[in-house]
């Protein structure tokens, strides 16, 4: 028996069309997506609900809610789980609950302003996103191949720092999820080196607004070489002992091998990039396929999986790690001297000390940083390899100061519509295990 008081609870907390209803309510074409039927369809077949049969068992099953404030669901996620005693039958996540409009604030912002404001959605991997976002807007500008090459390695080598200080926290929080909590502690041990570095350079440990339009926002710190040193020579042996603490434990593979398995071909139908579709054997990385900056000259590994499952995923992510080190060694043999910076004038406000000795230097400087520069008319979509997988930004200018459009290519918002496909048929402890190895950023995700 329901009274009006249970009703209007029911209206105030539905999200709508995002949620799960029973089986019985549910169509014939949202049950085949959910089953993966979609992916299979040849191309130009028509989807019809009786090509797959599927039992509802309803009578056995119940639907529950795993957040949105449960701790282990990386941020504010909310699965809707039909169980079938501990087995699930079906997922659906519901998103939304941190939605900020970045990318419609980032059309009121100037380009100047636009790094403030990109930083903070992926924010384990805000150096990424600065990235994408200035390159972008470069091309617009037309000056992507007038960058200093001080500047371009500068930029290559925060940001595989930045692929090590998310993926060391990855360990962290994937160790924590399975109850290898001392991980927690080690892993955010040696991240806080590297956002130690990250300080000592920007100023900030994360959402810098350091790479930018035309360059980065200053040059290295008396010392840095030595710094970045140290991180190489510190991190490897902790991640040695990560292997001995995790890898080769039989209770943290059996937690893993076989759970959250999703196959190449679902993965590449779902748009999914990263660590999830490298561990299913497909040796996809944007920094050797489609290269950007200096990585076609660079030598490493693109690490792939052969069975697509969480340990994959975990053992992806460790590796990388690895193959990042090898990158930034060779970065430091490599880094130039010379202009971290663009010397345009139109995009590049003035030296400091000059805003104490010339009143123009000082009006360039106020133009810059209240008006922005004007961009041509056009749009472009550039895409790097973030820690998650392709992060992409697409613009459209009008010629103004301000993007028309602005959209990103968000992977962990692509990445998580595989929840259900792998979820299905496991047991809702694995849950858990197969949310963390996603590694989702649910900043990015409700962008």
């Amino acid at each position: 028996m329901t009274t009006a008081n249970d009703d209007l609870d029911l209206e105030l907390t539905s999200e709508g069309a995002q949620e799960m209803d029973a089986v019985a309510d549910t169509g014939g074409l949202e049950l085949l997506r959910e089953q993966g039927a979609v992916l299979r369809m040849p191309e130009g077949a028509e989807l019809d609900p009786n090509d797959l049969s599927i039992e509802s068992g309803e009578d056995q099953t119940m639907i529950i809610n795993m957040g949105p404030q449960h701790p282990s669901t990386h941020g504010v996620l909310r699965l809707m789980l039909e169980l079938d005693g501990e087995t699930v039958v079906r997922t659906k996540p519901v998103i939304g609950y941190l939605h900020t409009g970045m990318e419609k604030t980032g059309e009121t912002l100037t380009y100047v302003q636009g790094g403030t404001n990109v930083t903070r959605m992926d924010y384990l991997s805000p150096l990424n996103n600065e990235l994408v976002f200035s390159m972008a807007t470069e091309q617009l500008l037309g000056i992507d191949g007038d960058i200093p090459e001080r500047a371009v390695w500068m930029r290559m080598l925060l940001s595989e720092l930045n692929r090590m200080s998310s993926h060391l926290l990855f360990m962290a929080t994937n160790g924590m999820d399975l109850g290898a909590v001392s991980m927690m502690i080690y892993g955010w041990r040696e991240r806080e080196e590297v956002l130690r570095f990250f300080q000592k350079v920007t100023g900030l440990r994360m959402n810098h607004n350091f790479i930018r339009p035309g360059g980065v926002a200053a040059d290295l710190p008396a010392g840095w070489r030595d710094d970045v040193l140290h991180l190489l020579e510190m991190i490897p042996p902790r991640l040695e002992e990560y292997d001995i603490l995790m890898t080769g434990q039989p209770i943290w593979r059996d937690r893993l091998q076989g759970v959250g398995v999703i196959t190449a071909q679902e993965a590449m139908a779902l748009g999914t990039t990263g660590p999830i579709l490298r561990s299913t054997g497909v040796p996809w990385d944007l920094r050797r396929d489609l290269p950007y900056l200096h990585y076609d000259e660079m030598e490493f590994d693109v690490i792939v999986g052969s069975y697509g499952d969480a340990f994959d995923r975990y053992a992806i992510r460790l590796n990388e790690i690895r193959e990042s080190i090898r990158i930034v060694y060779q970065i430091l043999d490599r880094m130039p001297t010379g202009d971290f910076r663009i010397q345009n004038k139109k995009v590049t406000p003035p030296p400091r000390a000059r805003i104490d000795e010339s009143m123009e230097a000082l009006i360039h400087h106020f133009k810059i940083f209240t008006e922005g520069f004007k961009v041509p008319e056009g749009e472009v979509y550039v895409a790097i390899e973030s820690p998650r997988g392709e992060i992409g930004c697409y613009i459209a200018s009008d010629g103004s100061a301000t993007p028309y459009r602005m959209h990103v290519r968000a992977p962990s918002f692509v990445n998580i519509q595989c929840l259900p496909h792998m979820m299905r048929g496991g047991l809702v402890a694995d849950a858990v295990a197969v949310i963390s190895s996603v590694d989702p950023v649910l900043g990015e995700v409700d962008r």
